[in-house]
């Protein structure tokens, strides 16, 4: 057959050249792999290498279609990809130490470390007596939230600075009520995350130098933080997903690392009642305190110090008997992670 450039010609090209497009595209799309990724709590600053992530397509270009949805506290995500709901996470790795230990079978492992510090804090108030003097907490009363991954370590904290408390009172409070009834002065101290409880009074009014923070990694508590979780049946099957996933959450942080305003600006596209100032602090004190640590400069981002690690899992068995106390390569497997020359930080 010869076309003359006539019209039908035209027609003709122009449709198998849409239709070759239609084909691709859906090449295209079916190599994206769906990843179900779920946050330990609502979209806030430190949720910001996620939201560069995504906003960046840093998961597209990995060949993966990442759908990320919040949750009500760290301890949620373990929950969630135990039961195959999500694929992934970013939930507290020493809640899932003792989730695995109470349910063997669950199939989780962290892939990524992310807090290198806990933030796990005591929050209280210079004018309700509390101050950085561990004997201040004596006779106070503290909104304990039960599912709150801070609380869960008091046992550690306690027995490590050899507090009696019996003295003291902990009130099962909900998460939106915490830090609303510290500032009103319901409660002495609370139990939370540094950076979310800080902020969070700072919010309600109550003034910087009344706010007295007590960060358990400061007294003793020598654990690890929130790292990023994984479902074993889906590193099984998708182990290039998980790799793949792990590059573009890696990107994420050394973005925000260097524009922590531009990234932020993610987290509010996806929070309509955040705001950039609050939300900008309290990612700057993530990475200060949490992420980016001495032993992280050095040794680069995403790792764990297995000494270190084994020591945490000792502390950890301070707040509950183990079934079958576990190694650190039962918990956490750098198998996934990008080359060390990809997981500098400054």
């Amino acid at each position: 057959m010869v076309f003359d450039g006539s019209a039908g010609a035209g027609w003709w090209i122009r449709g198998v050249v849409a239709g070759a497009a239609m084909l691709l595209g859906s090449v295209a799309a079916q190599a994206q792999t769906p990843v179900r990724f779920t946050l330990d709590w609502r979209w806030e600053g430190p949720a910001a290498p996620f939201a560069v992530a995504l906003e960046k397509g840093y998961f597209k270009e990995e060949g993966l279609d990442v759908t990320i949805d919040p949750a009500a506290g760290s301890r949620e995500p373990i929950s969630r990809v135990a039961s195959g709901t999500y694929d992934a996470g970013f939930g507290d790795i020493n809640s899932l130490v003792r989730f695995r230990d109470e349910n063997p079978d669950s199939g989780i492992k962290a892939v990524m470390m992310m807090y290198d510090r806990p933030p796990f804090a005591i929050i209280g108030r210079k004018s309700r007596g509390i101050t950085k003097d561990i004997s201040s907490l004596q006779g106070r009363t503290f909104g304990a939230p039960a599912a709150d991954g801070a609380y869960a370590q008091w046992p550690i904290f306690k027995s490590v600075n050899n507090i009696d408390d019996s003295s003291m009172k902990f009130e099962n409070v909900g998460f939106p009520v915490r830090e609303p009834m510290l500032a009103q002065g319901e409660v002495d101290a609370v139990f939370g995350f540094a950076m979310s409880s800080y902020i969070n009074l700072k919010s309600r009014g109550v003034p910087a130098d009344d706010i007295v923070v007590l960060p358990m990694s400061e007294y003793g508590v020598d654990l690890y933080g929130n790292a990023v979780i994984v479902s074993e049946k889906f590193a099984r099957e998708k182990p290039e997903a998980v790799k793949g996933l792990l590059r573009a959450i890696m990107k994420g942080v050394q973005d925000t690392i260097k524009d922590p305003a531009a990234a932020v600006e993610a987290v509010l596209k996806r929070n309509d009642v955040a705001k950039k100032d609050v939300e900008l602090e309290r990612l700057k004190m993530v990475l200060d305190q949490n992420m980016i640590t001495p032993w992280v400069k050095e040794n680069g981002f995403g790792g764990i110090d297995k000494e270190r690690f084994a020591k945490s899992l000792d502390q950890i068995g301070l707040t509950f008997n183990y079934k079958q106390k576990p190694k650190a390569e039962d918990i956490f497997t750098d198998e996934f992670l990008p080359p060390a020359d990809q997981r500098k930080v400054n």
